[in-house]
């Protein structure tokens, strides 16, 4: 008797943004993909990974433990692995012109380690990051987060991705084109609400290499870099 392939497993690794701190309606972008994907039975099951506060030093740190104490993970790779930090590490301490969490440099080597790691083990795809609002800032009345900072950081991730050939897709330009994304962002300024959630849900759908690999939609010879 033919027994049936376990599912494919895509895990999520990231912050707030991936635990979908803001959203009360559809519990963030990462479980609204979760449900998405759950209505066909060839997709693959998706695991929200995210930890509040968590950059990229973090991430690096427990990425490679998280599967082997799941069960149905347990001596097994995951098929894939989607990443979404760095926001957090881009936040300066104490004033606007404070000392970052993580430096641009740092940034950039610690990404580039850390997604050629990641590569040897299972297909990798990545995030950018969300604009914020800075008129709110200080977020939890120390740190200063900025989207010229943020901006700087996610073409670092970019180039990062570009270096070791990873699909990237670009989250803070396209959302800040929006008219009303500041809406978008809770009251504290760093957190999306449903709304935003919903566009980075809907953008994630179209990301032509995400969904190819899902299954959902059918390959093609050409699968370019998101915008």
């Amino acid at each position: 008797m033919q027994t049936e392939a376990p599912p494919r497993q895509l895990l999520v690794f990231g912050d707030s943004g991936v635990v979908g701190w803001g959203d009360r309606d559809g519990g963030g972008w990462c479980e609204r993909l979760r449900r998405e994907w759950m209505r066909s039975p060839q997709s693959p099951v998706v695991y929200p990974l995210g930890i509040r506060g968590d950059g990229l030093e973090r991430v690096a740190q427990r990425w490679k433990q998280e599967w082997s104490c799941r069960g149905e993970l347990r001596r097994q790779t995951p098929q894939a692995i989607l990443l979404s930090v760095g926001l957090n590490d881009t936040a300066h301490v104490g004033r606007p012109d404070g000392r970052p969490q993580l430096s641009e440099d740092a940034f950039g080597f610690g990404m580039r380690q850390l997604l050629s790691e990641i590569k040897q083990s299972c297909r990798v795809f990545v995030m950018g990051m969300t604009p914020v609002d800075e008129l709110a800032m200080p977020f939890a009345n120390c740190l200063w987060y900025s989207n010229q900072a943020i901006r700087r950081y996610e073409a670092t991730l970019a180039e990062a991705c570009q270096d070791v050939d990873l699909p990237f897709l670009s989250i803070h330009e396209p959302m800040s084109a929006e008219r009303d994304w500041l809406q978008w962002v809770e009251p504290d300024g760093l957190h999306l609400n449903g709304s935003g959630h919903h566009w980075l849900h809907t953008r994630l759908s179209s990301w032509t290499q995400l969904q190819q690999w899902s299954g959902l939609i059918p390959h093609s010879t050409a699968t370019p870099v998101a915008a």
